[in-house]
């Protein structure tokens, strides 16, 4: 079945055609940071008209370099929630119409069911059952997947989520949109002696997150380095970086193994925007191998919002014999745990 993936749900356009026997056969990406980074994050109003200009091409284009014609395509998935509602409605509006012109099946997926399972795009992808680390600028989560909708909600984020929290600690050391990579980049020369943050939470029982204590120290600290007219020394800014790195990293590696040890199981699988960062991946994998248990995760290209992870989420599901009918709906809000256990027709 050959499934047309469209992700629009806020600054980036993702485009891909995934084939149930075939693989991924093309993907394609705009990113919008040019745009945005001016306003220090993305405007909701200019990222919708955005994705009006950019994805339909984007369509042409993962088309032709597929070899595929528009009358090829079997099915459309589409990010139906959560996001940016007029970003949404973008991608499920034209998503839901080529779907209707093509008398093809369509369906709306969940962003975060997307990351999710964006691993198993991956010649090693894991098996059910596992743990999975969600961990992005809108959601730090510990859910318990069993197989496809069968998600059951460990822990999350009491208030900022990790990727939030980067991006906040970025403006405070002054660094340029998109600041969690910036913050990942200027900590790589930071001393690690210099500075150590509070790891938030983590002597608390239970698997929940909580990140905007550790975002006000970092801020104090900031303002403590700072001369009369406000500025902090690179050094300094680094060391900063670095510590605060450090303990979000430390803080979601115990946690992690707090959840493996608590399901009884061996299989970790990381997504979301920050699942790229490196330290991150790197502390998991050290930590997890003392336990015997394996971390999972996608290519860094689709750690971050993409249209192949919709894709194949949206093949799963259509060919489970799931789909939408002809109302177009975006959810802003929209719970994982909401949604259908996936059952082959």
């Amino acid at each position: 079945m050959l499934i047309l993936g469209i992700e629009t749900s806020c600054d980036e356009t993702g485009i891909a055609l995934y084939d149930s026997e075939r693989g991924l056969l093309a993907e394609a990406l705009y990113s919008q940071i040019e745009l945005h980074v001016e306003y220090g994050g993305v405007v909701p109003e200019l990222a919708s008209r955005d994705h009006i200009r950019k994805t339909l091409p984007l369509i042409e284009q993962v088309l032709a370099e597929s070899g595929c014609q528009r009358q090829d395509i079997e099915g459309v998935a589409y990010t139906s929630g959560p996001g940016l509602v007029g970003a949404l409605m973008v991608g499920s509006m034209i998503g839901r119409s080529l779907a209707y012109a093509l008398n093809a099946p369509a369906i709306g997926v969940h962003h975060m069911e997307g990351h999710l399972l964006a691993p198993m795009l991956e010649d090693n992808p894991p098996e059910f059952p596992f743990v999975a680390l969600l961990v992005s600028g809108g959601h730090t989560q510990l859910v318990r997947v069993d197989g496809i909708g069968q998600y059951r909600l460990l822990g999350e984020s009491l208030d900022d989520a990790a990727g939030e929290a980067f991006d906040k600690t970025a403006k405070m050391l002054k660094l340029p949109y998109p600041g969690g990579p910036q913050v990942a980049k200027l900590a790589e020369s930071g001393m690690p002696e210099r500075f150590t943050f509070p790891r938030p939470m983590v002597k608390h029982p239970g698997l929940d997150f909580s990140f905007s204590g550790l975002k006000t120290y970092t801020l104090n600290t900031v303002h403590e380095h700072a001369n009369e007219e406000g500025v902090v020394d690179d050094q300094t800014r680094a060391d900063i970086a670095h510590a605060f790195q450090r303990a979000v990293v430390e803080t979601l590696v115990i946690k992690c193994k707090r959840a493996l040890k608590q399901e009884s199981l061996s299989q970790l699988v990381m997504a979301g925007g920050v699942s790229a960062n490196k330290e991150l991946r790197s502390g998991l994998e050290q930590a997890l191998a003392k336990t015997n248990a394996k971390v999972f995760y996608a290519r860094p290209e689709f750690c971050t919002d993409n249209g192949a992870m919709i894709a194949y989420a949206g093949c799963q599901r259509l060919l489970a014999g799931q789909a939408d009918t002809l109302a177009v709906i975006a959810t802003p809000r929209w719970p994982m745990d909401q949604l259908p256990a996936l059952t082959k027709s």
